[in-house]
């Protein structure tokens, strides 16, 4: 399979103004992604699919990421005057960075024997139902996937063909595997065991700062 800055150089010769982002994995496994841009998502992917070379023809799973705001320390060298004497220092610089929620998509080519290309498309903040343009037009098997996606991170699928909860049910609020996301006391078709529903109630109403008329509860 060819180099990811390969496949990047090649997709936005192919597809006239699309813009791809190289995303470096610090971690042990050091694989990296794309992020796609959202008005040229669709075509990029039905590149990736169709290319004679690449033809990454199967999506094998699709999960979803949720990124709060953030601050990142990065440490520059740089040269300074002290006591007369020029001297290399390090300073360290702070870039705050808005939240996000990211659809993340592994892709395999059954035909040419490889992969996996790990692809991203990123919302443009944590809003509920912030939107993504949908990959199941091009992949198929991505349609429970995103609705995954939808019920429990929010991210709205833009020409999904059926977008609706597929784990939690339709009365359901919010969004489980949001970082922020705070459990209910309880539940309204699974009622919890009273005394764990009671210590739920006190944790919640410890940390509001206006108590009046529950004290009997506390």
């Amino acid at each position: 399979m060819e180099s990811l800055e390969q496949i990047k150089t090649r997709v936005e010769a192919a597809v006239p103004g699309a813009s791809l982002t190289v995303v470096p994995n610090p971690g042990p496994a050091g694989q990296e992604s794309l992020v796609l841009d959202h008005p040229h998502a669709v075509e990029v992917a039905t590149f990736l699919r169709d290319d004679p070379k690449l033809q990454f023809d199967y999506c094998s799973n699709v999960t979803g990421v949720d990124w709060l705001d953030r601050v990142v320390k990065t440490k520059v060298a740089v040269k300074m005057v002290v006591d007369g004497e020029e001297k290399e220092v390090t300073e360290t610089h702070e870039e705050s960075i808005a939240g996000y929620l990211e659809a993340v998509y592994h892709l395999y080519s059954i035909e040419k024997r490889h992969g996996p290309l790990v692809i991203r498309l990123r919302t443009e903040g944590r809003a509920n139902l912030a939107p993504v343009p949908s990959l199941t037009p091009v992949w198929h098997a991505a349609e429970f996937q995103e609705r995954e996606v939808y019920d429990l991170y929010g991210i709205c699928f833009d020409g999904h063909p059926d977008q609706r909860r597929i784990l939690m049910w339709d009365e359901f609020e919010d969004y489980p595997m949001r970082k922020d996301y705070r459990p209910p006391d309880d539940y309204e078709f699974e009622p919890t065991p009273h005394d764990t529903v009671l210590e739920r109630t006190r944790e919640t109403l410890s940390k509001r700062p206006d108590k009046d008329g529950c004290e009997s509860i506390v």
